[in-house]
């Protein structure tokens, strides 16, 4: 068993789809960092492999070169298994398999085929943690595999994404948290409403949009602009919308623009994993207005610190956003408090590692 004072040494293998710092990774780059961080500041000793360029502050980084995975959001349920030459993902595996006895365990954050076919050729114990639901054939049965040779490896991040696999039984759910340190309460907001998140189809902003433009609301968006063609199409569609697009902001500036807006907006085409924008929001004390589709449902109290309504409805989000002011944003910053904090998610995990690391001896 893992001690409270026992240190672990720890090798992250980030995501391949895009550099750490710029947005690219999606959600899971919050979570590697916001883990990595509060492993470090208790006293275990976190490495991070990640593609060339990538930075996080004060977090130790291994940058790999080579090129990146194409998302497999993209690729559709059939598509056969890719790796571009010089491929940035086999690299970092290349290289964790170098260095592998340096370290305890390795925590695999790649939503990709490879690190799961690999696992058996590593003398190292492996935690894979699947930051997405189900998108593809091959990689799911490859999960299926690794959970079969391997129980109690693949971690999650909540019941709903895990009920998208076959093996969902086989699935530990982790949840997510934030360093609320960073996040300032607001019991005051302006009437705008904000959306956060990669701008890509699967994320349905334009519902958002049309939503603000029909309650004459002006809505504020921040996060990576992925799909310009989308957004291009979006700005067409809708020209007497009230939008300002901020671009990707740090937590440190992003979190000044949430806590000023009425309400989060939550759009979402696809099962989200969780939604880390969501506790970021009720961290500042903003209430969240989510579809009732995959993680966002298992976070928000439906008319405690948010409202959850009927998938793509831009009626019902209207609805929801007229109601916001009967939400108590202190129970919003509650909520964040009780469920969402580090060391809260820094426990999970390690309790997960613990399991892992006993069962490997």
């Amino acid at each position: 068993m893992i001690s409270s004072s026992q240190s672990l040494s720890l090798l992250f293998l980030s995501t391949p789809v895009g550099v750490l710092g710029t947005g690219e990774g999606g959600g899971v780059e919050l979570t590697i960092k916001n883990l990595a961080q509060d492993l470090l500041h208790s006293k275990h000793q976190v490495n991070i492999l990640a593609p060339k360029d990538s930075y996080l502050e004060n977090i130790p980084i291994e940058t790999i070169p080579g090129n990146l995975q194409v998302a497999v959001q993209g690729e559709g349920r059939e598509a056969p298994i890719r790796l571009p030459a010089n491929s940035v993902l086999a690299n970092m595996c290349d290289y964790a398999r170098q260095v592998q006895s340096q370290y305890d365990l390795i925590v695999n954050f790649a939503y990709d085929w490879l690190p799961f076919y690999l696992t058996p050729f590593f003398q190292t114990p492996i935690a894979h943690f699947i930051s997405m639901g189900s998108m593809s054939e091959a990689l799911d049965e490859i999960m299926r595999e690794t959970a079969s040779r391997f129980p109690n490896t693949l971690g999650v991040y909540t019941k709903t994404q895990a009920e998208t696999f076959p093996f969902a039984d086989a699935c530990r759910c982790l949840g997510s948290g934030l360093d609320l340190s960073l996040y300032e309460f607001s019991r005051e907001s302006n009437p705008e409403f904000v959306w956060l998140g990669r701008i890509a189809p699967e994320k349905g902003l334009e519902d958002a949009v049309a939503a603000a433009e029909q309650l004459g609301v002006r809505l504020k968006i921040f996060g990576l602009l992925q799909d310009q063609t989308y957004w291009h199409k979006i700005l067409e569609s809708y020209p007497h919308a009230s939008i300002h697009y901020g671009g990707f902001l740090p937590t440190h500036e992003l979190q000044q623009e949430i806590r000023q807006c009425r309400g989060l907006l939550m759009t979402p085409r696809w099962v989200e994993a969780f939604g880390n924008v969501a506790i970021e929001a009720l961290a500042c004390g903003v209430p969240v207005i989510s579809y009732r589709r995959g993680g966002p449902a298992e976070i928000i109290q439906d008319g405690k610190t948010g409202f959850l309504v009927e998938p793509d409805s831009v009626e019902g989000l209207i609805k929801a956003m007229k109601r916001i002011g009967e939400i108590d944003r202190w129970a919003c910053r509650q909520q964040a408090e009780a469920e969402y904090s580090l060391p809260a998610l820094r426990d999970r995990f390690l309790q997960w590692f613990n399991q892992i690391l006993t069962s490997s001896k």
